[in-house]
């Protein structure tokens, strides 16, 4: 255990994944009218992109859920500073688990992962149980990681990722479009986005080595931060991209 303990990986960051502001806003608006709608984010963190489009549209509410309670105590907290608070439920638990009337809208960002199974098939899982808690007509953000091309066998050994995790755009696309929805917008996240969002994750180790450096832990912290950065630049930098489908169900 290191001490003091290392800070949270996303104290410097508005969204947890590459994403700006300026790229929210136009997702928010892909979905369409929300009046009136509830929208459900699955494996919310701290409900970020949730309370913008709370913000967005006077007339909607929302629930957010997520496992990690202190994400979720982040997001509390922020609803309540931004006079969200009587308009979205946040709880921290099971997103998998979260059961209720059929949704208008569902967000799943970065969080296919939360309903299990190897990691090769979290893409398809996640499709599949999201279909079923949304109303036919309902609207589906969903952010997944694509492959930009092939990576080479020293770029996988490089990064956390099995190679079946992946797909390209196009197959992500096809796969959601097998699931029973259809492709209303489509984008991906730029190379300054995807670098705000490692830097971020990124400088806790900095932040903590440049008060700690005489810490007996600090050959530890350093090797955590010069793995995550090999990893970036050597393999999933050129590799990895981000892609945001806004997807409505049949």
């Amino acid at each position: 255990m290191v001490s003091p303990e290392v800070p949270a990986p996303y104290r410097r960051l508005d969204f947890n994944g590459p994403l700006s502001g300026e790229r929210a806003g136009r997702l928010i608006r892909s979905l369409g009218p929300l009046a009136g709608c509830r929208v459900v984010d699955l494996g919310c963190g701290w409900a970020e992109l949730l309370l913008r489009t709370l913000e967005a549209e006077p007339a909607a509410t929302g629930a957010g859920v997520d496992l990690d309670t202190d994400l979720v105590a982040r997001g509390r907290a922020n609803a309540a500073a931004r006079g969200l608070a009587d308009r979205v439920e946040l709880t921290a638990g099971d997103a998998a688990a979260w059961t209720g009337p059929p949704a208008d809208a569902v967000f799943n960002v970065g969080a296919a992962h939360v309903w299990g199974g190897e990691p090769e098939a979290h893409t398809g899982n996640a499709l599949a149980a999201v279909s079923r808690l949304l109303r036919p007509g309902g609207r589906l953000l969903f952010g997944e990681c694509f492959w930009l091309r092939e990576p080479t066998a020293a770029e996988l050994s490089a990064m956390p990722v099995p190679p079946g995790q992946y797909r390209t755009l196009p197959d992500l696309v096809d796969l959601a479009l097998a699931h029973g929805f259809r492709l209303l917008a489509l984008s991906q996240a730029s190379l300054d986005e995807w670098d705000d969002f490692e830097s971020g994750h990124a400088r806790r180790w900095e932040d903590w080595l440049g008060e700690n450096s005489a810490s007996p832990d600090a050959s530890e912290v350093r090797e955590k931060a010069d793995s995550h950065l090999r990893a970036r630049l050597h393999s999933m930098r050129e590799t990895v991209g981000f892609a945001y489908l806004t997807l409505v169900r049949v």
